[in-house]
C-alpha cells in the first residue's frame, strides 16, 4: 500500500505552532507521514493566523501557490484551518477564491480534524464546518512534538480580554482553564522521558489560569508551584502574560524557584496612559513601571521581553514618545514591535484618526534604533559572566545553546557535550547577533 504523507504550513504564534503538533499527531494516528516536499503531499494543511493583515495576505498567497499541485493530482486534499477561518465570512470567502480547498474548519473544532479527514476519504465531497463557539476543553489529542527539548503544553484556551486591536477574543472564544491534574499528568510524562527540558505553557494570558474554576484556590501561581513539584531536571517558561493580571505573588515564586526561567515577556503595547485607555489595556504606565521594578529588584538576572505596537489610532508625536522614554527606563533584553494593522471585526478598525503608513513606518524604525542600543549594552555587559544554558545542536565542530532570554551563544570544545544537557558556560566576546562562549 502506498504511504501517505501530510505537509503542514504553519502561520502566527506559539500557540499555532503547538496546535500544528496536534494536528501531526491526528494525521498519523489514521496513517499519514511527514513530508518536507509539498509535491510528495498526500494532503496539505494549511494553519492559518490573522493577528494582521500582512498574515492573511500571505497565506492567501501560499494557498494559491498549490493550485498547480492539485490539477496535477486530483487525490490531493487541501485543509485550511485555525485563526482565520474562525472569521464570519472568511470560509466562503476562501472557497470562492480557492475552489479546490476541500476542508475548511475553525478554531474550536480543530481537534476533530482526523474525523473530517477520515469523512472527506470516504466521500470524497468539499465541506466547511466552523463551530460558532467554544465547547470543554477536549484531552488526549494524539500530538506530535516538533520543538526538540522545548515541549509546549497548554494550559487554557481563549481570551477574555477584548484589547480594542486584537482580533483573538472572536476567533478564540472565551477563557477555558485545563484542570490542574491534565496538565500536572501531561507534564510528568514529558519531564518522564528525560528529553524535554523545557516545559513552556502557553495561553493567551497564562496569568488569568484558574479563574473560571471559581473555587478560590486555583490559580496560576498555584499551577506553578504543582509543577514545579515534579522531580527531574528541567524549567517551566510561559506565555503570555497580561500586565494587569500579573501578581507580585509570582514575582516571588519566579524568584526563589530554580525550575522557573527567568525569562518574563510582559507585553506593554504602548507608553502612554491615552494610547492604553483606547486599547482597553487596563492598567496604567505606572502600574506597569511598578511590575518592572518589582521583578529587577526579585529577579536580578530576569531577561525581560515586551510587545509594542507603534500608529495606533489617534497616536500621536507625544504619545509615540512617551513609548519611547518607557523603553529606556525598562531596558528590555528584547522588543516585538508591530506596525498597527486594521483587524475586520475589532472596535479599532472603525476609530478614527488612523495614521499615515509613512508615520508608522518612520514611529517603528526610531523604535528600533533605541532598542538596539539597549540590546547591545546589555549583550556587551554578559562578557565575563558565567551562566547555565541548555546545550541545543551540534554543528560541524561547534555547540549551540541559548541563554535563557533567547540569546544564541556558539561554543567550541574539543570534548564531546551531551546536547540536551545543562552546562556552566563563560561568555568570552560578544558579537553583534550572538556570544561566544566556553565551558567552565
Amino acid at each position: 500500500m502506498k504511504t501517505k504523507h501530510y505537509f503542514i504550513q504553519t502561520f502566527g504564534c506559539q500557540m499555532n505552532i503547538h496546535d500544528s503538533e496536534k494536528i501531526a499527531g491526528m494525521l498519523k494516528k489514521i496513517g499519514y507521514e511527514e513530508t518536507q516536499d509539498k509535491a510528495e503531499a498526500s494532503i496539505i494543511v494549511f494553519n492559518t493566523c490573522c493577528i494582521r493583515e500582512s498574515a492573511e495576505l500571505k497565506i492567501m498567497a501560499k494557498i494559491g501557490d498549490i493550485k498547480a499541485l492539485k490539477k496535477a493530482n486530483k487525490d490531493l486534499i487541501v485543509v485550511v484551518c485555525g485563526c482565520m477561518t474562525q472569521q464570519k465570512g472568511m470560509p466562503e470567502n476562501l472557497k470562492k477564491k480557492f475552489p479546490f480547498i476541500n476542508i475548511i474548519i475553525g478554531t474550536h473544532n480543530l481537534e476533530e480534524l482526523e474525523n473530517y479527514v477520515l469523512k472527506y476519504e470516504q466521500t470524497h465531497k468539499s465541506f466547511n464546518e466552523i463551530w460558532e463557539t467554544e465547547k470543554e476543553v477536549k484531552e488526549q489529542t494524539p500530538t506530535f512534538r516538533t520543538s526538540k527539548f522545548n515541549a509546549w503544553v497548554n494550559i487554557m484556551y481563549g481570551c477574555n480580554n477584548f484589547c480594542t486591536y486584537c482580533i483573538v477574543p472572536y476567533v478564540r472564544g472565551r477563557e477555558r482553564s485545563r484542570k490542574v491534574e491534565d496538565i500536572k499528568k501531561e507534564v510528568e510524562e514529558l519531564v518522564k522521558t528525560n528529553k524535554y527540558k523545557t516545559i513552556t505553557l502557553l495561553g493567551q494570558n497564562v496569568n488569568s489560569y484558574g479563574k473560571d474554576f471559581n473555587d478560590g484556590k486555583t490559580n496560576f501561581v498555584y499551577l506553578l508551584k504543582e509543577l514545579c513539584s515534579i522531580p527531574g531536571d528541567f524549567r517551566i517558561k510561559f506565555m503570555t502574560s497580561h500586565p494587569k493580571d500579573f501578581s507580585l505573588e509570582l514575582i516571588d515564586f519566579i524568584s526563589s524557584n530554580n525550575k522557573m526561567s527567568k525569562s518574563i515577556h510582559l507585553p506593554v503595547q504602548s507608553g502612554s496612559n491615552n494610547i492604553l485607555k483606547i486599547m482597553n489595556r487596563r492598567y496604567t504606565v505606572e502600574h506597569y513601571k511598578n511590575l518592572i521594578d518589582e521583578i529587577k529588584n526579585k529577579i536580578p538576572n530576569a531577561s525581560i521581553t515586551t510587545d509594542i505596537i507603534v500608529g495606533f489610532p489617534g497616536e500621536t508625536d507625544e504619545d509615540f514618545l512617551q513609548t519611547c522614554e518607557l523603553l529606556k527606563y525598562c531596558n528590555y533584553n528584547g522588543v516585538f514591535g508591530f506596525v498597527y494593522s486594521k483587524r475586520k471585526g475589532t472596535p479599532a478598525e472603525k476609530f478614527e484618526n488612523q495614521i499615515p503608513i509613512n508615520i508608522k513606518r518612520e514611529r517603528i524604525t526610531k523604535l528600533f534604533e533605541i532598542q538596539h542600543k539597549i540590546v547591545k549594552e546589555l549583550t556587551d555587559r554578559l562578557v565575563g559572566q558565567t551562566i547555565e544554558v541548555l546545550l541545543e545542536e551540534k554543528i560541524k565542530d561547534c555547540y549551540i545553546a541559548k541563554t535563557d532570554g533567547g540569546k544564541t551563544i556558539k561554543i567550541k570544545s574539543e570534548n564531546n557535550l551531551i546536547l540536551g544537557n545543562y552546562y556552566n558556560i563563560k561568555i568570552k566576546k560578544a558579537l553583534t547577533n550572538d556570544l561566544i562562549g566556553e565551558i567552565i
